[in-house]
């Protein structure tokens, strides 16, 4: 029996012990672009429900798909877990807790070791670090991904895609590069991040790559961070329409976070300051 990309996308189980992303697709005959793009005729009912697990995720990044069930239900939504799992899956989201398999590296690609364990991080360029998040706009959503300095919290490049594939995270790693160069570049084992594309423009730099293990939980806390401040000082507050606005909108915010935003971290000086060892 023929399935629809709908019945396809729904088979795939981010969470398998033994099969990655990629396999799961290839063996339904569907494409990972496909997987994780949007489906079409996505309902405002479902983006509105998106949104509010976006924000309570952001609140409380340990709420897995029951207990965002749950939570919903708590504010008057009649939906089941595997509605919530299927919206979470779409996002890219995951509870935040130590568990078997934390993300899906790309099939057959190299794992590299986690080089952060007991390491100093006191310069500039010392450590970059990256992630993804779900940005949700006023009738959709897209992806945001950021290369961030973690000596200094200086946000280096960012980028926004409407899939989850690889090409948004090259981009984004491609003008950090054209800028500096880090010793020790750390992410999570997410196929984006594993793909040859993105590992082989590294090494040609000379960068060490460094990947968090599985179930490491706060590996990339600095990244995390991050999120919550641009969402809650500015994506949710000004709830984009277009992705336009989105960009010239994240353009100046990130601007502003970099260059005026002071952190108590930082004793008060901003991500620029440190970063480039301004008075």
């Amino acid at each position: 029996m023929d399935l629809s990309v709908k019945e396809k996308r729904d088979q795939i189980e981010p969470g398998h012990q033994d099969l990655s992303i990629s396999r799961q697709c290839e063996l339904l005959g569907l494409t990972r672009c496909t997987y994780y793009r949007r489906p079409e005729g996505e309902g405002q009912e479902n983006l509105r429900m998106m949104r509010m697990i976006d924000e309570q995720y952001t609140r409380a990044p340990f709420y897995g798909s029951r207990r965002m069930a749950a939570w919903l239900r708590g504010c008057g939504h009649l939906v089941n877990r595997k509605r919530v799992q299927r919206l979470m899956r779409v996002m890219g989201i995951e509870a935040i807790y130590p568990k078997r398999r934390l993300s899906q590296a790309g099939d057959g690609h190299r794992i590299y070791p986690y080089l952060l364990k007991g390491l100093e991080i006191d310069h500039p360029d010392h450590v970059w670090s990256t992630d993804i998040t779900y940005v949700p706009l006023r009738h959709g959503f897209v992806y945001l991904t950021a290369i961030l300095d973690w000596f200094s919290r200086y946000v280096i490049s960012w980028q926004i895609s409407n899939t989850m594939d690889a090409g948004f995270c090259v981009a984004a790693l491609n003008r950090a590069l054209d800028i500096r160069r880090p010793e020790i570049f750390n992410s999570d084992q997410g196929s984006q991040f594993t793909s040859e594309e993105f590992t082989r423009r590294l090494e040609s730099a000379g960068v060490r790559i460094s990947m968090d293990g599985r179930g490491r939980v706060f590996d990339n806390i600095f990244v995390e961070r991050l999120w919550r401040t641009v969402k809650y000082e500015d994506i949710y507050l000004k709830v984009y329409p277009t992705v336009p606005a989105l960009t010239d909108g994240l353009r100046e915010y990130f601007d502003f976070y970099n260059r005026q935003r002071r952190h108590q971290a930082l004793e008060y000086r901003t991500p620029a300051e440190v970063y480039y060892g301004e008075a």
